[in-house]
């Protein structure tokens, strides 16, 4: 129980990985900070567990690197499906498979050693006026931050909700005890689902798949996958299978007042894109320097810029989704023309600004699609 008002510089609802995050970089800044969650860590959530590079550089500036004993490296992508298979390596760094309770773990202690006030299993209430307190007691505060996850209350609260509701996909992941074959993400492309696969350590793989289809599970479905099947036939499932929904969300305005969102409070991209966690550790860098400038404006520019390529990439997987057509062109395009694959993955990661990727590499894909 909290006794007493809660002063300080930024008041954050939600400590989850995002949450965290804009905590540490706001201490990093030189302001105080208190954060409060309902739950009590290790904080889980059903994902593909893959970080991409520059959401391992984001952490780098937070001061956190992730030890080797604790994630696999992962040097690329690979696209298998339609009788075709791609594969481009990152084109700078390499991404890192990492349990969702190991990040959240190596997150808190980083926030406790920087001196933030954290407080567990917390009820956070709120208010259209600004008003906050936790478990009654009031904060006082100067900048209060919105990090609880796709269906925030404090988006509602600050007004910043839409009223078009997303389109919806289901989730779920399970871990498997086997030596890892790949050093890649690994993404197989079915008739009703993606499966995704990520070593998260030397001896760990964890496999997730999303479809639109809420009644699709994963070991049901390694039917229509028979190579992965194999390679899992005798692997011992490390943990029961966990679920998440999935959504495309895009909002107008992230902020409002002294308020600010992040992570996937703020808007979010579906999980095919795998850039959740990499875009809510650059949001947390970019708020912190808008709130040491005091000046949400500045957040508010910066998240667009960030969310706009994850939020076209988006859109173009989950077209291949929906359409068994374009899903067959596009792979076996790519599969025939592997340089427009590695550049789409530049693009994908943040390395190559759309500017640079050439017209005549659109064109030469537009053209395999429409002869495949």
């Amino acid at each position: 129980m909290v006794s007493g008002a809660v002063n300080t510089d930024v008041f954050v609802a939600g400590c989850g990985p995002a949450g965290l995050a804009a905590a540490i970089a706001a201490r990093l800044k030189g302001l105080a900070v208190a954060a409060a969650d309902s739950a009590r860590p290790p904080i889980d959530k059903a994902c593909g567990e893959g970080l991409m590079p520059e959401g391992v550089a984001a952490l780098e500036q937070l001061g956190i690197p992730i030890a080797s004993a604790d994630s696999f490296p992962l040097r690329g992508i690979r696209f298998t499906g339609c009788g075709a298979s791609v594969r481009a390596p990152f084109p700078q760094g390499c991404g890192f498979g990492v349990r969702r309770t190991t990040l959240h773990r190596i997150l808190t202690e980083r926030a406790a050693e920087l001196g933030v006030s954290i407080f567990w299993g917390a009820r956070v209430q709120g208010s259209a006026s600004g008003a906050i307190s936790i478990d009654g007691r009031p904060v006082r505060t100067q900048w209060i931050v919105g990090a609880d996850g796709q269906n925030s209350q404090m988006r509602r609260w600050a007004g910043l909700e839409l009223r078009r509701q997303p389109r919806r996909r289901f989730g779920f992941r399970r871990h498997f005890h086997i030596k890892s074959w790949t050093d890649d993400v690994e993404v197989l492309w079915g008739e009703r689902c993606q499966i995704f696969v990520a070593p998260v350590t030397s001896g760990e793989v964890c496999a997730a798949l999303i479809s639109r289809h809420r009644h699709v599970r994963l070991i049901e479905e390694l039917s229509f996958f028979p190579e992965l099947a194999d390679r899992l036939r005798n692997a011992r499932p490390a943990l029961s299978e966990r679920g998440a929904l999935t959504v495309n969300r895009r909002l107008r305005k992230v902020t409002r007042g002294r308020t600010a969102l992040v992570g996937d409070a703020s808007g979010s991209v579906d999980a095919v894109t795998g850039l959740g966690l990499s875009l809510a550790f650059q949001q947390a860098i970019c708020l912190a320097e808008a709130l040491a400038k005091d000046d949400l404006a500045i957040y508010q520019v910066a998240h667009r810029r960030i969310s706009r390529i994850p939020a076209f990439m988006a859109r173009l997987m989950l077209h291949m989704d929906k359409s068994a057509s374009i899903r067959r062109r596009a792979l076996q395009g790519l599969a025939a023309e592997p340089l427009i694959f590695s550049r789409l993955l530049a693009l994908h990661v943040g390395a190559l600004p759309p500017s640079a990727f050439e017209a005549r590499s659109v064109l030469s894909l537009g053209w395999r699609l429409l002869r495949a």
